[in-house]
């Protein structure tokens, strides 16, 4: 009798791993050998010496912005945007978005324009009034809207980073599918319209703008690549790969406006998910477990420097059980760096050596924040 229940039991527990319906349609692909931490990449502490800021004034942080005066302005996942002093105190309720703001930049008459996952593409005066810019593209509306670079004419370029799984869902849903449901976007606020890019992009997230502006990047999460759009010269209009195979997840990238562009690793590569790439099947059954049974991204603080090159100019990293991570963004305002998280109740500030050659005067007018 029990040997009977036990049958019944793993054929129904087979049953649903193989069969039961879920959201994702997984596409095949192969995933490229993930370069080891050593060499360019090899594991460090140097982010250990990163200092926390706004503990426990909310959750999820995902992005920084640092306006012109010093103040520092995040985006919470209950909604809230908030101002901070420069050090980190004195935090100050400038808007809620009532959705979930995930990257900021300042444009050129200092409203905040904020990518929100929920709401679209939003503009927030210096007095708090918000206002949306655009909410679809090609007759398509935005699910993840999720990050955002204006330049310096105020024509904004952003993301979408799934057209199909939005932010309820998380970005593993999408991930795990691998169908291609990402877009770059460029809203121009003279016309207000907004032109789509690129599209079929693997989870399209971080976009940063080159220091003359001549290209643009966006970081493709689902297959660990940066692309590259440009903008002005022979080139204009077409893309290419500016950097393949990262030997972590990327999340945000922002520009130093200094020809240092700065990306943020949500974690290492994940082994088990690599080797699942060509098996939709097997990504399928993943998906049904429960989620500690998923692949779990590893607890690390992963941030590289490139120059405009596609060349590692910086591999800072912590793997301390109280480092800080994940760090979803990061910002440069002088000679600091400005960590953002897409989980933690904080955010944080590094800070580079003197001699550093990224480092640029907070008076240079062409430090530039994304």
């Amino acid at each position: 009798m029990i040997k009977n229940i036990a049958l019944l039991i793993l054929i129904i527990l087979v049953g649903y791993l193989l069969f039961w319906p879920v959201s994702i349609d997984p596409v095949a692909w192969q995933a490229p050998e993930a370069p080891a931490l050593e060499g360019p990449y090899a594991s460090n502490s140097a982010l250990a010496q990163s200092r926390s800021l706004a503990v426990d004034d909310g959750t999820g942080p995902e992005d920084v912005a640092i306006d012109s005066d010093g103040f520092l302005y995040v985006g919470y996942v209950d909604g809230r945007i908030v101002r901070f002093n420069p050090d980190g105190s004195n935090p100050d309720l400038i808007a809620d978005t009532k959705g979930r703001p995930l990257g900021l930049d300042f444009d050129p008459q200092g409203n905040l324009i904020v990518a929100d996952g929920y709401k679209g593409l939003l503009s927030i005066s210096p007095s708090g009034a918000i206002a949306a810019l655009s909410q679809r593209a090609n007759g398509v509306d935005y699910k993840f809207t999720d990050d955002v670079d204006a330049d310096s004419n105020g024509v904004i370029y952003f993301t979408d980073a799934s057209s199909k799984f939005g932010p309820a869902l998380h970005a593993r849903d999408d991930i795990l599918e691998h169908g291609g449901h990402g877009r770059l976007l460029r809203y121009d606020p003279a016309s207000d319209q907004t032109q789509v890019l690129l599209d079929g992009l693997q989870f399209a997230n971080g976009v940063a703008l080159s220091r003359d502006e001549d290209f643009v990047l966006v970081n493709e999460t689902g297959s660990y690549r940066i692309v590259r759009y440009w903008l002005k010269g022979d080139k204009a209009g077409s893309h290419d790969v500016f950097f393949d195979n990262l030997p972590g997840i990327p999340d945000g990238i922002s520009s130093n406006g200094n020809g240092t562009f700065w990306v943020a690793l949500f974690s290492p590569r994940n082994a088990m998910l690599d080797a699942m790439s060509d098996k939709p099947l097997l990504r399928k059954v993943a998906f049904r477990l429960p989620s500690f049974l998923q692949p779990q991204p590893a607890h690390h603080g992963f941030v590289l420097g490139l120059n405009e090159q596609g060349e590692v100019t910086h591999n800072l990293q912590d793997t301390s059980a109280d480092a800080f991570a994940p760090i979803t963004s990061v910002e440069q305002h002088g000679n600091t760096l400005y960590l953002g998280s897409l989980t933690a109740p904080r955010f944080a500030t590094y800070p580079l050596p003197a001699n550093d050659p990224a480092t640029v005067s907070e008076q240079d007018p062409s430090n530039a924040t994304n």
